[in-house]
């Protein structure tokens, strides 16, 4: 297994930090002007040009940073590089669309790098109507910073509130009828232990509140690699406990419906580790 010197993972996570916040200061820019939109899979889930220039805005930085790595991301698909330096980033320039257009606050750019092993090295997510960064480095913690404040290291869910009736899970929903549909069957199993649910909308911002403590776990069906790639790594670092699905690599063409809908992605307290199927 290779190991990593504490200055490349540092100039990694630079990287990561710039390309996820010049994706945020477009998605800052929204001013409540008409949005061009076009549907994506149903009238809730659109792309817009402030998706499409996030996106820009964040290979901008990655591409002048690291002109060797391997893009993928999720409107522009792959970029691939003549000599490879081995490393893959997995960037989602709009986490949490549909809130986006509709003004609720929960939405986010999320930047990741992998090696050529697929360990996930450094993670950002970076929310700019919430004012707030979240980011981790592997072996090094995760870590929150609000509104341009003193950055405080996570340290996961508190223990003790599946006892004490109060603990929370987040979740999320298909937009597809049929798929939603089996989602609320499984709801009643989900929710045992936990005294209320959430669904924010927002993966990468789901998986960082459990990180934050905000929620106690959260747990969702038919995730992309981008939707979980960074706010995993920044739960599993605040001590959490993670589990990512096993998809089909986007660079070997991955995953397909069926798989990515079949499998979980799952964060949280130690006690809910065992709350969650095993797809």
């Amino acid at each position: 297994m290779d190991a990593y010197s504490t200055e490349f993972l540092s100039e990694l996570l630079g990287t990561a930090r710039r390309a996820a916040a010049a994706g945020a200061a477009v998605l800052a820019a929204r001013d409540g002007a008409r949005l061009g939109q076009e549907t994506k899979s149903s009238g809730s889930d659109w792309v817009t040009e402030f998706d499409v220039a996030a996106e820009r805005a964040v290979r901008e930085v990655l591409a002048n940073e690291r002109p060797h790595d391997i893009v993928t991301g999720e409107e522009q698909g792959t970029t691939r590089v003549s000599e490879p330096s081995g490393f893959r980033w997995s960037i989602d320039p709009l986490d949490g669309t549909t809130n986006f257009i509709r003004d609720i606050v929960y939405y986010a750019t999320s930047v990741a790098v992998a090696d050529a092993s697929g360990r996930w090295l450094a993670g950002v997510v970076h929310a700019p109507a919430l004012r707030r960064e979240y980011w981790a480095v592997r072996g090094a913690g995760a870590f929150r910073r609000d509104d341009g404040g003193e950055p405080r290291q996570l340290d996961g869910p508190v223990p003790g509130r599946e006892a004490a009736g109060s603990a929370i899970i987040a979740t999320g929903f298909s937009y597809d009828p049929a798929i939603r549909a089996d989602q609320a069957r499984f709801l009643p199993e989900l929710m045992d232990g936990f005294g209320d649910m959430r669904r924010l909308g927002s993966a990468a911002l789901d998986l960082c509140l459990v990180a934050d403590g905000t929620h106690d776990a959260y747990g969702e069906r038919g995730l992309n690699e981008h939707d979980f790639a960074a706010g995993a790594l920044i739960a599993e670092e605040a001590g959490c406990w993670v589990r990512r699905p096993q998809l089909k690599s986007p660079l070997d063409g991955g995953p397909s419906d069926a798989e990515r809908l079949a499998s979980w992605t799952c964060a949280g307290g130690i006690e809910f580790s065992g709350r969650f199927p095993i797809l």
